[in-house]
């Protein structure tokens, strides 16, 4: 078992639960597995009738979640459903569930706990490891050939777009002179370097975020998932989705308000609902996580 494995509490379980509205007998997607925190309790609910389908592109999570799943099926025995487990990119879900068929559909949107506490996946600052950071880590760019193959205009572009980091010229400026750049150790200091101590953050943080959105291509994920899923939902199935940052959640926010003014959906969340005091010291990732759903019209 490894220290995710252990560490691991699915974000806002009960919200997620309820919003969700697992119905037995429907079929329902969770599009990041991750470690199968939140498929566990909806394929615990879902009777022998039902059909969980699951979405990772990282091959070593779906692993994992393949066998907590297995687990989970065993102890159900008869009243185990239906378990479908998808090793690609959630933006890919067109091709893989047909029009009008799922009773409701959850995304904990960006990197899950496998990967900030595996030093070796590239993901934290807090450890060193190799500059990789990709969720699929069977093809595209790392996060060590995009700081040490980009302009320095193009890296200050992307840290700032994609971090919202206001001194994004003056840490491009610093990476580049610190060339090359091998280990997040090594990008960590360089970054706080130029810019000046945080109160609450790492002043690392914003620039690990911005390469690890643009590795991963997700806000284009994100946008691909939500133009798609109105045509995947019955009427009165339930989207759920989890943000973690204001690009992710301005996205989805957005895209459903924009649906609502279309007929698409009912909102069921006019403020997005965060944790509380309880979750955020059980799990401090949950304090930045703010959760959306809708119901499809």
């Amino acid at each position: 078992m490894t220290r995710s494995q252990v560490r691991h509490v699915p974000v806002l379980f009960d919200v997620v639960m309820d919003f969700i509205h697992v119905r037995p007998g429907g079929t329902y997607v969770d599009c990041t597995l991750g470690l199968a925190g939140h498929a566990e309790g909806i394929v615990r609910q879902l009777g022998p009738a039902g059909h969980f389908i699951g979405f990772d592109r990282d091959p070593e999570a779906l692993e994992l979640a393949k066998a907590k799943l297995a687990q989970v099926c065993d102890e159900l025995g008869s009243q185990a459903p239906q378990v479908s487990l998808i090793g690609e990119a959630f933006s890919t879900i067109a091709e893989h569930v047909k029009p009008a068929s799922l009773d409701g559909l959850l995304a904990d949107f960006g990197a899950s706990s496998l990967h900030f506490d595996e030093a070796r996946r590239g993901f934290s600052f807090q450890a060193d490891g190799a500059l990789d950071m990709r969720m699929d880590t069977r093809s595209g760019a790392t996060a060590e050939q995009v700081v040490n193959e980009t302009s320095e205009r193009e890296l200050a572009n992307l840290i700032y777009e994609y971090g919202e980091e206001r001194r994004s010229r003056t840490v491009a400026r610093a990476i580049v002179r610190g060339r090359p750049v091998t280990s997040t150790a090594q990008l960590a200091r360089i970054v706080a370097s130029a810019v000046p101590p945080m109160k609450f953050i790492h002043p690392a943080t914003r620039t690990f975020q911005a390469l690890r959105i643009f590795v991963n291509q997700e806000l284009q994920e994100i946008r691909a998932l939500l133009e798609a899923a109105p045509n995947l939902l019955k009427p009165s199935a339930r989207l759920v989705v989890i943000s973690f940052h204001s690009l992710e959640d301005r996205i989805a926010k957005d895209s459903i308000r924009e649906g609502a003014q279309k007929g698409i959906w009912n909102v069921l969340t006019r403020k997005p609902v965060t944790a509380n005091e309880d979750e955020i010291n059980q799990n401090p990732r949950s304090r930045s996580a703010k959760l959306r759903a809708a119901e499809r019209q």
